[in-house]
């Protein structure tokens, strides 16, 4: 809170990007001017930081507001809105987490705090060329128009060289001007390219264009099956945001989602939306944040972290594949970017679109209970069929021993490839094989910093924990017993199912699909497009090819191990198997090809099997409802965990311990454990877990806080993380 006493210097709390739990105290010099959401640089211990001006008095400060440090500076950087400033202090509280570390994850790009350096340009003033030339011409008759160019781009567009252009300004005919720095994208024409939309997708499109025009806080799920069309029917809704002069955020759960839906967003508005993903180079982030905030950028497709840039405007945002968990951070500050979208929505009164064909059971409930409105499309566009799914019971279908392959789906990608479909192979297991291990000692490669076995990845010759990042190349002998070629892998991953498939297949063009594999994000953009163009017959991936992709040859999808989500433990994994077999089978058939899905499984009985192969997705939804509302979880109930990790064991199992000991007593909210997590060593880090369970109305935030204030001082390598409403359980 900013004081302005007569006799007493201004003083400001401001956030700094640390852990601390208060704001800091800062007094300010009597030539500045701060505001709540100003950007200021104050110095902290040795050095100088960026900081954020809150409106969270530090009423704990001891130190005499004459004796406070003051602030260096203040950037030259719109405040941050009010509606933000409350969405960081709501952030904070409800994840338990320090607040100068929410305000980080808003302030992540210092050099964008000053004002974007002007570009050198050219201006044509008038003159007499004594030596004229073709060249000389072209450039003369592009500058007559009176605009002012940069020296380069009026070359480009002359179609000559720099040096042309160098010389007209050296004969006095350009005068040298200050430009502003050129936009990030242009900005979004809502009427570029409207669409004709189906009856359908026109009744849900006039019910968002209904919300987006109401300029009040309202949640939407928008629900329909694969290639229904929602991307269609939710831009309706960008456009008429875009019309009222909005700021629009999309968010996507994978970059490598992002170049697709920035090539369906150009086609609609006539440029492309501004990105925002962690494969951004320094500058391009720094000119996206700067933009943003001064509401050049009118819509910005990113991931998670887009949630905290500090848009000038905001009035509309859509979280697209709404239940996908890549919207959950678990790392610092533990938060779901699709909850966060909705409190940012409620604190900026605007609406907010969840979009999914396999909607979260908590967005689901919400829909029923009415605090969400539900906008369903029933039906494929142009009433293109959905796949025939069919389940292959691989106990009566096994495939040839050493193979994974059943016989019906081996004689199915035949026929698609007869026909020259292409057939798409789903596993979501990276790499060779999850495990190798000696057949002589039986010995088994371990990660030295996890307690998880080393992944095989044969194409790169190395064994890689996926926790840590750990790798050590495939050895010729096991180190044990030093017995030669005698490792053997075992299990499948998607590289073992490429090796079986080319054997089948020698003909045919095959393409494995995974986040893992060398070349990055652009390369994994150029696989996607030469799927979609038809330059490869069999793909084979990881759950990267479920994320809403849209491959138009596709007529056959199989799915190699479909019950490996289904022995984990977590109770959520019933309705993780279910969106993920539902999305990668609708992957098959989006342009009307008639198409198959067939899905290999030890367990045809199984109540989520059922459901896919039936195409009852509402049965599964009530039966999976019911099982929550029984047992009281999320939404009908409230979880949250403790996770407590030390270099020591016996350091980590004692914390924990002592944590569960200071638990105040609580009629609405039970404490299970310590117990040693599944995964119980990452990193060199040993963890134990608490997990808390509670109604619906237990106030578990404050409970933790007691209990860790309760609790023994954190010492030593000990860390404590607080994940409020987990979706991992390992």
């Amino acid at each position: 809170m900013i004081k302005n006493e007569s006799d007493t210097p201004k003083t400001v709390s401001v956030l700094v990007p640390m852990p601390a739990e208060t704001a800091y105290s800062y007094s300010v010099p009597d030539d500045m001017n701060v505001k709540v959401g100003s950007i200021v640089r104050v110095p902290l211990g040795p050095r100088e930081v960026a900081g954020l001006v809150t409106n969270e008095a530090n009423s704990d400060s001891k130190v005499a507001a004459k004796k406070l440090r003051p602030i260096s500076e203040v950037f030259d950087c719109p405040q941050l809105p009010a509606d933000m400033m409350r969405f960081i202090h709501f952030v904070s509280d409800y994840t338990l987490s320090p607040p100068g570390m929410v305000a980080r994850m808003a302030l992540r790009v210092p050099a964008a705090f000053d004002p974007e350096p002007a570009i050198a340009g050219l201006r044509y003033c008038g003159g007499k060329v004594e030596k004229m030339t073709a060249a000389r011409i072209r450039v003369l008759e592009l500058a007559q128009n009176g605009l002012a160019w940069t020296k380069s781009g009026l070359a480009h567009a002359a179609g000559t060289s720099t040096s042309v252009v160098e010389g007209l300004k050296n004969s006095g005919i350009f005068e040298e001007i200050e430009m502003p720095p050129p936009p990030v994208v242009a900005l979004p024409d809502p009427d570029y390219s409207s669409p004709t939309l189906e009856k359908a997708q026109k009744l849900a499109a006039d019910k968002l264009i209904e919300a987006v025009d109401g300029d009040c806080f309202k949640v939407l799920l928008l629900d329909g099956v694969t290639g229904s069309g929602k991307t269609e029917v939710y831009f309706e809704a960008v456009a008429q945001a875009l019309e009222k002069g909005k700021q629009i955020l999309i968010l996507l759960p994978e970059i490598a989602l992002t170049q697709q839906f920035l090539d369906r967003f150009e086609s609609r508005f006539g440029a492309p939306p501004a990105e925002w993903h962690s494969d951004l180079t320094p500058k391009q982030r720094e000119r996206v944040w700067r933009q943003v905030i001064e509401g050049r950028i009118r819509a910005v497709a990113g991931a998670r972290s887009a949630l905290f840039l500090p848009f000038e405007n905001l009035g509309l945002i859509i979280v697209d594949e709404e239940h996908d968990t890549a919207y959950k951070q678990e790392d610092r500050v533990f938060y779901n970017a699709r909850d966060m979208a909705v409190a940012r929505g409620s604190f900026g009164g605007f609406p907010v679109i969840l979009s999914s064909a396999t909607p979260s059971v908590e967005s689901k409930v919400n829909a029923l209970q009415g605090r969400y409105q539900a906008v369903h499309l029933p039906s494929r566009f142009r009433k293109a069929a959905l796949p025939d799914l069919r389940a292959i019971d691989m106990r009566k279908n096994a495939p040839p021993s050493g193979r994974f392959l059943s016989p019906p789906l081996e004689l199915a990608m035949r026929e698609a490839l007869d026909r020259k479909e292409q057939a798409l192979i789903f596993l979501n297991r990276r790499g060779y094989a999850p495990l190798t291990l000696c057949r002589v000692c039986g010995h088994r490669f371990q990660c030295p910093n996890c307690s998880s076995w080393l992944v095989e990845h044969r194409f790169r010759g190395q064994l890689m924990c996926h926790h840590c990042g750990y790798h050590e190349p495939i050895p010729e002998a096991c180190p044990e017993c030093g017995t030669l070629d005698h490792l053997v892998a075992c299990g499948p991953g998607v590289e073992r199912i490429a090796e079986e498939t080319l054997k089948l297949f020698p003909e045919a063009r095959i393409l494995v699909l995974s986040t893992d594999l060398i070349g990055g994000v652009k390369r994994l953009r150029l696989e996607l497009e030469a799927i979609s163009k038809g330059e490869v017959d069999i793909v084979i991936g990881t759950q990267l090819v479920a994320k809403g992709h849209h491959f138009p040859g596709i007529s056959l999808v199989g799915v190699v191990d479909a019950d490996l989500g289904l022995s984990n433990g977590d109770p959520r994994a019933a309705e993780r198997t279910f969106q993920l077999l539902s999305q990668v089978t609708g992957r098959a058939g989006r342009t009307g090809l008639k198409s198959l899905g067939l899905i290999q499984t030890y367990q045809p009985e199984h109540p989520v099997m059922q459901a896919i192969v039936s195409g009852d997705s509402e049965a599964f939804y009530k039966r999976e409802i019911d099982e929550r509302a029984r047992h009281n979880l999320p939404p009908f109930g409230r979880l949250a965990a403790l996770i407590v990790s030390s270099e020591s064991r016996s350091d980590a199992e004692a914390h924990a311990r002592a944590l569960r000991q200071a638990a105040p007593s609580a009629n609405e909210i039970s404490v299970l454990g310590p117990a040693e997590a599944p995964l119980a060593l990452v990193r060199g880090r040993y963890r134990f877990r608490l997990l808390l369970q509670g109604s619906r109305r237990a106030d578990m935030q404050s409970f933790i806080r007691a209990m860790i204030a309760r609790g023994p001082k954190i010492r030593g390598t000990i860390r404590v993380q607080v994940d409020i409403d987990p979706q991992s359980f390992i």
